[in-house]
């Protein structure tokens, strides 16, 4: 039986659906997302004190990993998938698409959380959608993060969270652009991409992917 919608999570929902319409992704054929336009008026959807809607754009990392998988969908099949700091659900809903066994996304804004059940729902995918408190990672699984280390306190966080999960088992892969505060001592890289982000025009950008800890296949 799925699980009931609150009144409020359906008005989230609906608010983000009349905002942000559906639209491609670059690079993954056939994905859809509601996605941020010029006339979206995002303030006026956050309301005074909303958080920062970096769930509304694309951004290079979660591209990278989006790309990875698609060019290696080995990494994820039958595989218990996380999307770590999900946003949207790109890399999650990439992942179910590549023949991922679960995908449970992760994510603390409740927002974003509204915008991934409405993108996973208009993309006829299935994914668990929790924040990270109610999160325990798992032996074996597969954390995907992208763009997680944007700001020192995000990254200083992010790390510890990835640190922990990798010593309970859990293999990580990670995609980012090269932004200041990624921990590089902490990663061994494994490919890279260009690929579009936020902010970057039509220029692409080169995202890279690392191994934090696991089996990922190099």
């Amino acid at each position: 039986m799925a699980p009931s919608i609150s009144d409020a999570e359906k008005a989230r929902a609906a608010r983000i659906a009349g905002r942000l319409p559906l639209g491609p992704v670059p690079a993954v054929p056939g994905l859809l997302l509601h996605l941020a336009t010029p006339q979206s008026r995002l303030s006026d959807l956050l309301g005074p004190g909303g958080q920062t809607p970096y769930w509304a754009y694309l951004w290079a990392g979660g591209l990278a990993l989006a790309a990875h998988i698609l060019a290696h969908p080995e990494t994820v099949a039958d595989r218990d998938v996380v999307d770590f700091g999900a946003g949207s659900g790109l890399v999650g809903l990439v992942a179910a698409r590549a023949g991922a066994a679960s995908v449970t996304a992760i994510e603390p804004d409740v927002l974003a959380r509204a915008a991934i059940a409405l993108n996973a729902a208009a993309n006829n995918a299935r994914l668990r959608i929790v924040p990270p408190a109610d999160w325990v990672p798992e032996p074996g699984s597969l954390i995907l993060a992208g763009d997680v280390f944007y700001a020192p306190a995000v990254a200083r966080q992010s790390l510890a969270t990835l640190r922990r999960a990798a010593h309970a088992g859990a293999d990580i892969l990670i995609g980012d652009p090269g932004r200041r505060d990624l921990p590089l001592n902490h990663l061994t890289p494994v490919a890279a991409y260009p690929v579009p982000d936020f902010g970057s025009g039509n220029t692409l950008v080169e995202a890279t992917l690392y191994r934090l800890g696991g089996r990922l296949p190099s």
